[in-house]
This record gives C-alpha cells, structure tokens and sequence, in this order.
C-alpha cells in the first residue's frame, strides 16, 4: 500500500515538503540546523541521513549558490527527496544519493564536501519509548547508525578544515562533543536552544571543523516561544520568513 502523503510549505508558500503522514516528519529541528550552517558561495554541502530532504530544500533556498547532495538509507524517504527535489525545481542544486553512512567509502571519495549537516537519531535503542513506524524509529533512534558511525562518516567526508553542524539533545551534548573532539572535529561555535526564557537548555547547534584549532565560540542561547503567549519568538519567526 502507497504511504499517505501531505504536501506542506515552508517561506510563505515559496518552498514545498511532501512528507509521509504516519512515517518520519521533520520537526523545528530541522529548520534550526538548516539556518545554522554558514557555507560560503560554491561549497558542497552534504545532508548525512537527510530524511524527507528538508534541511537540503532550506539550505539550498536560503543559499542558492551551493550545491548540496542528500544521503538517505530509507528507500521510501529517498523517493520523497526526488519529488521534492523535482517539485521546487532544484534538480541542478541538490543531488540525491540512497545509501548507507556507514559505508561511506563505496559511496563518495574521501573529503569531499565543505561541510556535513547532520541531524542524528537522538533515542539510544535501549532506552525510552521507540516510535511504533519503523521509518520514524529508524530517523529517531540508534537502530541503522549509531553516534559514532556518524561521526566516522562526518570524518571521511569532509576535507581538511572542513565543517560540520549537527543539533542534538542538549542533556548529551558532552557525548558528542567528547566524540568530535576524538575524531579530530574540533567544536567552534555552540548555542544552546531553549523552549522558553528561564526554561533548560532542550537542544544544542555544534558547529566543528576538522583539524581545527582549539577556539570555542558559545553564542548566546536561542528561545523557541516566547512567554506568555507561547507564540514563536522574534528569533524563531525570522527563520520561516521568505
């Protein structure tokens, strides 16, 4: 049976998202991490395990002049990033590879991108509630790649002082960046993401480069919603503007 599907927008009707109604769905993760990247015109961008392909269809609206490759294990999410590929007319900006970031050496050439966005399966797969789907598990839990395979493709992909953004859960940002750091990925900008002033910190942005000096810029934390109304905040609402 064909999975349902609903075609979402993004900036004013400007950008289009099919996306799996009982499968994967991105969340504000994915436009955190997107807006987060900062690649300089003619960069080569790769989106590790890129999903439905919305942090490649942002990344590539907001930066017209790079030129991003998605990589996706899941058949069925592979399929969604060639419609949405072909539905906003990107095909000369965004290249579609289906495979496995564990295999990374059957797929690309060493060092080959810029810069490596990455939004991780946040669950370890013996701990909490895993999703009922198996596409939304595979996404959202350790169960395809792990942390470190990641890490490990993130190494082999990019070239010599070569970034990498990731977002992850703030309460295990000390694993990843103990992680980066073993991998010569050296942390340079960190921002905490909050739902609420005075709330705890929920989410972290990492950005690190490889063979990088020590220098670690802690940028001021980022507020979801604002109080009391829960509405997005001034700095949340800027990223859904066309």
């Amino acid at each position: 049976m064909c999975p349902q599907i609903t075609e979402d927008t993004l900036f004013s009707g400007r950008l289009h998202c099919a996306q799996h109604t009982d499968g994967y769905r991105f969340s504000v993760d994915a436009v955190l991490l997107a807006h987060f990247l900062r690649p300089r015109p003619g960069e080569r961008i790769l989106d590790l395990g890129a999903g439905c392909g919305v942090i490649s269809l942002i990344a590539s609206f907001r930066r017209p002049q790079v030129s991003i490759t998605a990589l996706e294990l899941q058949p069925r999410l592979a399929e969604l990033i060639s419609s949405n590929i072909e539905r906003n007319h990107l095909h000369d900006r965004i290249s579609l590879v289906q495979g496995d970031l564990r295999q990374m050496n059957s797929l690309f050439p060493p060092e080959s991108f810029d810069w490596v966005a990455c939004n991780p399966p946040y669950g370890k797969l013996a701990t909490g509630r895993v999703n009922p789907q198996d596409e939304q598990a595979v996404c959202r839990h350790e169960i395809e790649a792990e942390l470190g395979d990641i890490i490990r493709a993130i190494s082999y992909s990019l070239k010599n002082r070569g970034r990498t953004a990731l977002i992850y859960p703030a309460n295990r940002a000390a694993v990843l960046l103990t992680g980066l750091k073993a991998a010569a990925l050296e942390p340079k900008r960190l921002q905490i993401i909050h739902s609420y002033p005075g709330s705890e910190g929920k989410l972290v942005l990492v950005e690190a480069m490889k063979n990088g000096g020590e220098e670690l810029v802690i940028l001021p934390p980022f507020f979801i919603y604002e109080e009391p109304a829960g509405k997005y905040s001034a700095a949340m609402a800027r990223l859904y503007e066309p």
